[in-house]
């Protein structure tokens, strides 16, 4: 079943968002690091190789349905943050609008009657809920530590230890 048009622009359009969030999570993850954070930027540099893998999934998905994946522009995501906390806020707030989008493309599927996105549209709602979550338990966690050195410390080598988001 060929991917209508509209469809084929809003896939693309994710697509580029889930790389450039690879792109926002890579250059925070340099930040984490340069600030002494190593087991935080290895976290996030896995949260990076995770971005990719959703935009592949969808880059291989347009392909399967006979579309063509037109690769947007990536911004120069900041390269300098004011602490470890305004890092995971703006990721937060990075995962809340790549939520949004999902939404969107979802409620496009509907409209256009596109039911054979729905399966792969599903496995993103799931995801995302996990993603938001995830980084709201971090920003807790971060609010709990209030700024201990011994606490950062035991956190740095939490996320050091997981190694891959999940």
């Amino acid at each position: 079943m060929q991917i209508s048009e509209t469809m084929n622009a809003a896939f693309n359009d994710q697509i580029t968002m889930e790389l450039q969030a690879a792109h926002n999570y890579l250059a925070m993850g340099a930040w984490l690091e340069t600030a002494g954070f190593s087991g935080m930027s290895t976290w996030m540099q896995a949260q990076s190789a995770e971005e990719t893998t959703h935009a592949m999934k969808f880059y291989q998905y347009v392909l399967d349905r006979g579309g063509r994946v037109v690769l947007g522009e990536l911004g120069a995501p900041p390269a300098e943050f004011d602490s470890v906390v305004v890092v995971f806020g703006a990721a937060l707030a990075q995962e809340q609008e790549v939520t949004a989008a999902i939404n969107n493309l979802y409620a496009l599927a509907t409209e256009e009657r596109d039911f054979a996105s729905v399966p792969l549209l599903d496995w993103f709602v799931t995801e995302q809920i996990e993603e938001e979550a995830t980084f709201s338990q971090v920003l807790d966690d971060l609010a709990l530590a209030d700024g201990s050195p011994q606490a950062m410390l035991f956190l740095d080598r939490e996320f050091g230890a997981r190694g891959t988001v999940e």
